[in-house]
């Protein structure tokens, strides 16, 4: 691929800061935004199907949560809100979503909860009894299978991991390559054309 996309690690688009508003589970969400981030200019429609379709986390979840390619942090507000006592590690390998991140995570009142890294300062030894993730398909398919590679086993042994794919993007065809990697994976919903994959050990 040429040019700059959201998986760029260093932007440099003017950032056009602007604002994102959506709901989730009844509570209504304002978030910064800006240019060279995933779907800078509203919640992506994949995002808002798994946050509308997945089991979000419980108030007494506990433990460590991730947001792999957390953008400006949709997910990464949302799991905070809903599990107060657990920590949500938003992961991106862009700065200017990792910047945008904290910063929403600091307008919800969950800055102390929210650790925000690139994908080699996660500690090496952390397990995540939750994974969600809307994963960046258009880095190819050989990237993204090394990504899920490298993250689907730090799951905790009980733990879950949410992933959304658009059909046409191939939803099914990953759902199949997980199952031949071991995973148990069941399509727990489908939604405008998204694939939500629910997938455990």
């Amino acid at each position: 691929m040429t040019g700059e996309h959201y998986f760029t690690a260093e932007p440099t688009t003017a950032a056009n800061p602007r604002e994102v508003e959506f709901s989730v589970a009844g509570r209504d969400y304002t978030l910064a935004s800006s240019a060279g981030v995933f779907s800078a200019g509203r919640l992506d429609p994949g995002t808002a199907v798994l946050l509308r379709k997945a089991e979000l986390p419980t108030a007494g979840a506990t433990g460590a949560l991730l947001d792999l390619g957390c953008g400006f942090g949709p997910i990464t507000c949302v799991l905070a809100d809903s599990a107060p006592t657990a920590t949500v590690w938003a992961v991106d390998v862009n700065e200017r979503a990792r910047e945008l991140t904290a910063a929403n995570a600091a307008r919800v009142g969950a800055a102390d909860r929210v650790r925000v890294a690139t994908p080699d300062d996660v500690p090496a030894e952390l397990t995540f009894a939750e994974i969600w993730s809307n994963p960046p398909i258009h880095v190819g398919k050989d990237e993204l299978h090394a990504i899920l590679l490298r993250w689907l086993p730090r799951l905790a042994p009980d733990g879950v991991a949410w992933l959304v794919v658009a059909r046409y993007l191939g939803g099914d065809s990953l759902q199949r390559w997980l199952v031949e990697q071991g995973w148990q994976v069941g399509r727990h919903a489908s939604q405008k054309g998204y694939r939500v994959l629910r997938v455990t050990r």
